[in-house]
């Protein structure tokens, strides 16, 4: 009965929000496969190395921002793989960026209560924190990689 539930759900959900539901599934699959590939590979792919996108976006982007995040918190949970926080963030970044939105996307490590190392990634469009937001500040940041997409960084031309 669950499932039939969730069904009628999907389809009372305007064509819109349907097509970004879809679109985050496919980028949380990319972002799955990413994590085959050696780090070191995958890393030039994710932007500006140590570098920081501004804590500020247009007005017209909060929406989509906000969009993206709720979008991918939701597809998550649905996928056959894993979709933890390395991979949120990077199909996170990947459709701002076809958007035309900057983020920065901040990997960290810690340990847990067992002594452990621990990793975990978190993504940021200016004030707004797309994945990752909970727990962060018990991790050290040890990288960030800044996605300089918008107009302002000489790019130019429509990103809707």
């Amino acid at each position: 009965m669950q499932v039939k539930s969730k069904i009628n759900t999907l389809i009372s959900l305007k064509p819109k929000t349907i097509f970004l539901l879809l679109e985050a599934y496919l980028y949380l699959g990319w972002a799955r496969l990413l994590k085959i590939i050696p780090f070191s590979k995958v890393a030039p792919s994710l932007g500006e190395h140590m570098e920081e996108t501004p804590n500020h976006v247009k007005a017209e982007h909060t929406a989509v921002i906000k969009n993206i995040s709720h979008a991918l918190h939701i597809m998550g949970k649905y996928t056959f793989w894993e979709s933890q926080c390395l991979v949120k963030a990077v199909a996170g970044m990947k459709m701002l960026e076809k958007r035309g939105i900057d983020s920065t996307l901040y990997l960290g490590t810690a340990r847990d209560e067992s002594g452990q190392m621990v990793a975990h990634a978190w993504l940021r469009s200016g004030p707004f924190y797309l994945s990752g937001a909970e727990g962060m500040e018990k991790f050290t940041t040890v990288g960030m990689f800044a996605k300089k997409v918008g107009a302002h960084h000489g790019k130019g031309g429509s990103y809707e």
